[in-house]
């Protein structure tokens, strides 16, 4: 077991994408990161291009025994853990290779099935709450920790109830709606730990080009992670903060609920 002046940070859902890029930011400034992967052998090659302190963990956000496999892990690796970054997400339960039109048409409120709602949703809301949940006692262990959650701008009300919000049409009842509930429940979370060791910030990077949207965001995977990484390492942000790339925010980077 290590002590806690080493900073510890788990990423969910960082073999690929906006994830790989805040593990790799974490790793170069200092941290022992565990790289979270559904697919154990995709984190260790991730690990092989991140180097340092990385270390490949196995971590399904919608198994409650993989989430509690790592927990297990990390507590008997460390103790504690510095920093949880909440990035895995899915973007609809259809089939793949549709455009990113295709994808919002079919999950428009009048017509989605409830099944594919319940599917995303338990990835993108009641998967990032349980793991959570379940690393809050090591959060708590460390003398400061923090939760990063990666949201969207997408999942803004107030941006979405603007007819003149240029990505409007895109707040679906799937996806987008997803993250206005995992804004809601994380900002419940801010305000209940907000007299504690722990903050608690919301991001959002953009529209990025990930596979979430295959690939047709406007910025590039290094763009989308610039705003990602500058939450994930800074200490001295205010906690129950939800801000997002300075093109798209208003005054310090900060979204509207």
């Amino acid at each position: 077991m290590q002590t806690n002046e080493q900073k510890v940070a788990l990423v969910s859902g960082a073999n690929t994408g906006i994830g790989f890029q805040i593990a790799k930011a974490l790793t170069n400034n200092g941290y022992a990161v565990y790289v979270g992967s559904r697919n154990l052998q995709k984190g260790m090659t991730a690990v092989a291009e991140i180097g340092g302190q990385a270390k490949a963990i196995q971590l399904d956000i919608t198994d409650s025994n993989s989430i509690n496999a790592a927990v297990k892990i990390i507590e008997n690796e460390f103790g504690y853990l510095t920093l949880l970054v909440n990035n895995a997400a899915i973007s609809h339960a259809g089939h793949s290779g549709r455009t990113m039109e295709e994808v919002l048409g079919a999950q428009r409120a009048s017509i989605v099935p409830i099944n594919e709602i319940e599917t995303v949703w338990k990835t993108n809301v009641f998967g990032t709450l349980e793991i959570t949940q379940a690393f809050l006692p090591l959060l708590q262990n460390a003398p400061a920790a923090r939760i990063v959650t990666v949201s969207s701008a997408l999942g803004s009300l107030v941006l979405n109830s603007n007819p003149e919000n240029p990505y409007r049409s895109a707040f679906d009842a799937v996806y987008g709606a997803s993250k206005t509930a995992l804004n809601g429940i994380f900002l419940s979370l801010a305000i209940e730990l907000e007299n504690t060791n722990i903050k608690v910030h919301l991001v959002s990077p953009g529209f990025t080009a990930t596979a979430l949207n295959n690939f047709q965001g406007t910025d590039t995977v290094e763009e989308g992670s610039v705003e990602p990484i500058r939450v994930a390492l800074a200490e001295d942000i205010p906690t129950g903060s939800f801000t997002g790339p300075s093109n798209f925010s208003g005054v310090n980077n900060s979204l509207p609920w």
